[in-house]
């Protein structure tokens, strides 16, 4: 059965960067927005890259994207999906990105772990822009510390 991607993406007019995921977690989709899951690492990363306390709530997530020029959102619109195992992931439709790139002033995208630029890869691969994957900050990506992920994901500072 297929599931509809339930969050929308977080952009304004002044997002620089693109950080694509793959598709939210069940835990994800019951909170309602990105990386809800509370032992994925993506909100401490990010804010240990920019030097900015760790948002809690929603609303300040959603603030300390904007007010950092990063746009979020993630490759696939549906797809079918066991639980949050992205191996199971199958019959995908893509995001469409274009009203993204079009209002933004996007200098790079960057993918959140190894399915998303593989589905990236597959559906987008002629955007013209930079575009590098980062290692995941799911849990399930045991073998980076969280100051592993962080030296990685630094790289996002350059585009900003």
């Amino acid at each position: 059965m297929s599931i509809q991607h339930p969050i929308p993406p977080v952009y304004n007019e002044e997002s620089r960067i693109l950080i694509l995921g793959s598709f939210p977690s069940v835990k994800s989709r019951e909170y309602g927005f990105f990386y809800g899951h509370p032992q994925n690492r993506f909100w401490r990363v990010i804010a240990a890259v920019r030097g900015v306390p760790v948002p809690i709530a929603v609303e300040e997530k959603k603030a300390l994207l904007l007010s950092q020029r990063i746009a979020l959102w993630d490759v696939i619109a549906s797809c079918e999906i066991e639980g949050s195992a992205d191996s199971s992931i199958s019959n995908v439709i893509p995001n469409d990105l274009s009203d993204i790139l079009t209002n933004t002033g996007i200098r790079a995208v960057f993918t959140n772990g190894k399915t998303a630029d593989r589905l990236f890869e597959q559906h987008h691969k002629n955007l013209p822009l930079p575009k590098r994957c980062l290692p995941s900050t799911s849990p399930a990506n045991a073998r980076f510390s969280l100051e592993r992920l962080t030296e990685e994901w630094s790289v996002v500072n350059r585009y900003l």
